[in-house]
Order: structure tokens, then sequence, then C-alpha cells
């Protein structure tokens, strides 16, 4: 069975969407919570909902709590969070060279293959592809000059999309999936989830450089009875 190390944020979940469709059955989604918040590794916004995404999902879910701040701190973390497993090691980075070497140094030491099916893809097209496949997205962290905090827990649909990217062409160049670390997502719904992530309260903070959604309380509401199109008439 596979492991799907799963920050919460759009390309995680999504790739391991893609696992489950491509024959892995992804067994367990895994966390891991940094000790530095400015990690270059690991995703830290609201990483507390990443368990009702599990939960919604039907997927087994473990957190893994690196113990320094360190480049071996984050390593040991890492080995940790994928060892005892078979299956492959799914991840949902994108361009990322420190992530990306990182991953495979830990997965070889395990003995375990990596799937990272967004890997060198068209940034754009990723993203294209998550919302076309149903991903309720939700931008909550931002930190590059054409974001501006009005956009603070908007949804990242088409014409959103079509919005950073405009930005990206006139404003200043940055990297329209958030690889760069730019933006910060949080998938509250999806087509292969039974439930919805219902956001109670949230917390926003916001400096002359970033801005900062957190999610301090949240339910799930079950989805109704899914209902095909034209059904009915």
């Amino acid at each position: 069975m596979s492991t799907a190390l799963v920050s919460g944020g759009k390309d995680s979940v999504y790739a391991a969407y893609l696992c489950d469709c491509q024959g892995w059955p992804v067994d367990e989604l895994v966390t891991i919570r940094p000790h530095d918040p400015e990690s270059r590794l690991f995703h830290t916004p609201n990483l507390d909902l990443v368990r009702l995404q599990a939960e919604a999902w039907g997927k087994r879910y473990r957190e893994v709590v690196a113990s320094g701040s360190g480049a071996r701190d984050e390593h040991e973390a890492l080995a940790k969070a994928i060892a005892g497993g078979t299956g492959p090691v799914v991840a949902g980075a994108i361009e990322s060279s420190y992530q990306w070497t990182r991953l495979l140094a830990a997965a070889d030491a395990a003995g375990r293959r990596v799937y990272v099916p967004l890997w060198r893809k068209d940034p754009a097209r990723v993203v294209r592809e998550e919302i076309s496949a149903g991903l309720a997205i939700r931008l909550v962290h931002l930190s590059a000059e054409p974001l501006t905090a009005d956009l603070l827990g908007a949804r990242l649909d088409g014409p959103l999309l079509e919005e950073l990217e405009r930005r990206s062409r006139t404003v200043r160049r940055m990297h329209v999936a958030g690889e760069g670390g730019e933006f910060e997502t949080l998938v509250v719904d999806a087509p292969f989830f039974a439930s919805r992530i219902e956001i109670d309260s949230v917390e926003r903070a916001v400096t002359p450089t970033t801005a900062r959604l957190t999610v301090t309380a949240a339910h799930l509401v079950p989805h109704g009875p899914r209902v095909a199109p034209g059904a009915g008439s």
C-alpha cells in the first residue's frame, strides 16, 4: 500500500488522488510537522486539517513531528514518515529540487519507490487539472508581491488562476502553482471526499510582505446523495 505525504494543500492531495486512480491505493496520509515554521522542506499552514481530510477520504492518518529545525532533524522526520511501508511514497512536488533530492534519498534508504506525478509538469496545467478534478482550494498563505491580502481565503478556480497568470505577466513574475512559496493552499472538499470541511473560525495575520489565514476551528459536513447530471429530467 502507498504512503502519501500530505500537507493539506492542493498538490499533495491531488498527487495522492492520482496514485489511487492509477492502481496503487493510498493506505495512509502522513503529515510531517516541522519545528521551523519557515521550513524549506515542509509545508506548515493548517496542518491540523489533514486529519479531517483523511477522515473525509476514508484514509488512515499519521503525524510525524520534527524534533528540531536543522536539516538533519527534518531528514530524520522524513525517514520516520516513510519507514515500514512497502508501496510507493507519494508526494506533490512540481519543481523543487531541494524537496525532490531529499525525498529520493529517504525513499532509497527505506527501499521504497517514489511516485511524484506532478514532477516537471507545466505549473498552470497542473493547477487547471486540480480545478477540473473538482478540488475546492482556498488560498491560506500569500508571500509574493502580485498577491494582495484581499485574496486570502479566496477559492482558487479558473478565473482566479487567469488573474494570477495576468499578475505574473504584468506585476512581477511568480510561480502560478505556488511552488516557490508564493502562496500556500488548503483543500476543503473534493469529489472523492465523503464530507466537506466546514470552516468555523479563522485568524488572519497580515504584514507588509505576507498574509496568512489560520483555521482555528472546523468540522466535517457529510455530502448528500450525489445526483448524476441530467438525472430526473
